[in-house]
């Protein structure tokens, strides 16, 4: 045996000796794909699909293949594997015929689920299914429906009647939600008070008919109306304002006078009124000829007899209630009755700007438009609007309540009483579509609140947070004046009055031309009444 060695030629690189086996280098191939079972025809590859590769045996020939036994095999359904990726196709591939899956874009018409009905269709969909005796979900494929929609078709009808199956407007409704009732009542509270805002004619609605209704609604109510917002330049305030109010009621009075003329006569009277500082409640006023300070007295007393005196008072620099030098008469009065008299700063009229903005109102709201027959109906009238102030009209400074409600010490008591009322009748309106008519009572009796409320039929007590008493009222029986009687004089107002007593109860009536009525107290001297003339005596002559 013989070993041949071969020297390399020159310039061949001498081999290198082999690596030694590193089994992290080995890349691991991935097992070959299994063989497809998808024996149904596929669909035709898209046109930008690339050309997919057909594999068959290699060993294949012209004769038909033949298994263990020599028998003829089956056919062999080729796979289609692309060229690029080496992959099978998909599983789940659409077969040719079947609906595409996923969204889709169609027109409305050609959507069944979007079908529109008209509310007749409605109504004879719903009388078919009630006939047809089917359940829901069987009778609402044959309609294009849902179960769901049908029993919501059945529940508006049921509920609204025929009116339920109309065409609603999705979305939030245009302009103003309020009941008709109360935007009527909007709509003739403006143009009977063409000067209110839209604050005064919510607390009016809310005291009054009991009808809710925002600030802001009802500037809606007014703009569908035809009413805008105009803006007029006032006069520039100061930038600082400085209010103040006592913390109870008779703890300080304001008191002021104000003049006007009565058209008729053609005179010039003088009103005094004495306000409460916490609850802008006129105590007293009085309407005289002259702006004396004993007649300022009469007013001051009237109110001290009616309510009580108060801690202080604040006036202003008149001469009715300041002298120069001295005391005057007012602050004698003040000093004997230990009341602490203030008074406000020279030409400053904001100290007493409750008492004047009390005179804007009146002025506004009464005798800019009034006629007075005499002195004695205007001091009647003005009392009957003094009443109104105090006990009825609602007031923007405290809260839209009533003066009353605050010096009575009623206040809690009549917020409450008003949402009460509020709540009620607006379920009366969702109901009945009526307001019920507005009574309420509200007061305060020893310290303590109290309600008097109707509910329904019957009338109700509230004391402080017990439960509501029932109360009976007895009968009235009702009598209806003819139109032959006479018209009643005015009933006498509430508000204290200063007027001072006097014997003169005027003239007894018409007389006639040259006639007085001081003739019964100086009467003329008459022929009758003269005295017997005198006559001389002489004695007989002796």
């Amino acid at each position: 045996m013989s070993v041949s060695s071969s020297t390399p030629a020159p310039g061949d690189v001498p081999a290198q000796p082999a690596a030694p086996f590193d089994p992290r280098l080995v890349v691991r191939q991935p097992p070959p794909p299994p063989p497809s079972v998808w024996l149904d025809p596929l669909s035709e590859p898209p046109e930008d699909e690339p050309p997919m590769v057909v594999l068959l045996d290699d060993t294949s020939t012209d004769e038909p293949p033949v298994d263990d036994q020599g028998e003829p095999a089956p056919p062999v359904t080729p796979d289609r594997i692309s060229s690029t990726t080496g992959a099978t196709p998909a599983l789940s591939a659409r077969r040719p015929g079947s609906p595409r899956k996923g969204k889709s874009l169609a027109k409305p018409e050609d959507n069944p689920r979007l079908q529109q009905f008209t509310p007749e269709q409605r109504l004879l969909i719903l009388d078919s299914w009630k006939r047809s005796g089917l359940p829901a979900n069987d009778f609402a494929p044959l309609v294009g429906l849902s179960g769901h929609t049908l029993y919501a078709w059945k529940n508006r009808f049921e509920a609204d009647g025929p009116a339920g199956l109309m065409d609603k407007v999705r979305g939030r409704q245009k302009g103003s939600r309020l009941p008709e009732v109360t935007k009527r009542a909007i709509i003739m509270l403006k143009e009977a008070n063409p000067d209110w805002g839209v604050e005064r004619i919510s607390a009016v609605l809310e005291r009054g008919p009991a009808l809710g209704a925002s600030p802001g609604a009802i500037g809606t109510v007014l703009k569908e109306w035809g009413y805008e917002l105009r803006e007029e330049p006032t006069r520039p305030h100061p930038d600082k304002v400085r209010r103040f109010e006592r913390a109870t009621p008779n703890q300080m009075w304001q008191t002021d006078l104000f003049t006007f003329v009565l058209k008729r006569q053609n005179q010039r009277v003088y009103l005094v009124a004495f306000l409460d500082d916490h609850s802008r409640f006129v105590v007293s006023y009085g309407l005289h000829a002259s702006q004396s300070a004993s007649l300022v007295l009469e007013v001051f007393r009237a109110g001290i007899a009616s309510y009580g005196a108060p801690a202080e008072v604040l006036t202003d620099n008149g001469s009715q209630y300041v002298t120069w030098r001295g005391k005057s008469q007012f602050a004698h009065e003040c000093d004997k009755r230990g009341i602490k008299h203030i008074v406000a700063t020279p030409r400053h009229p904001q100290t007493l700007g409750k008492t004047e903005r009390f005179w804007g109102t009146l002025w506004r709201e009464c005798l800019e438009t009034a006629t007075f027959a005499d002195m004695a109906d205007a001091r009647t009238r003005i009392g009957h609007f003094v009443d109104h102030y105090n006990f009825q009209r609602p007031h923007q400074g405290i809260d839209n309540l009533a003066p009353a409600d605050r010096f009575f010490g009623a206040a809690p008591a009549m917020a409450a009483t008003l949402r009460e009322r509020v709540a009620a009748n607006a379920l009366e309106i969702a109901r009945s579509g009526t307001p019920k008519a507005p009574f309420y009572l509200a007061g305060n009796i020893n310290g303590q609140a109290v309600s008097v409320h109707a509910a329904g039929d019957r009338l109700l007590m509230s004391t402080g947070g017990a439960t509501p008493v029932e109360v009976e009222l007895a009968g009235v029986p009702s009598s209806t004046p003819s139109s032959t009687t006479p018209p009643e004089p005015l009933p006498v107002p509430q508000a204290p009055q200063g007027i001072p007593e006097s014997p003169w109860t005027g003239a007894d009536g018409p007389h006639l031309p040259g006639v007085s009525a001081l003739d019964a107290a100086f009467p003329l001297p008459t022929p009758a009444m003269a005295p017997a003339p005198t006559t001389a005596t002489t004695g007989d002559a002796s």
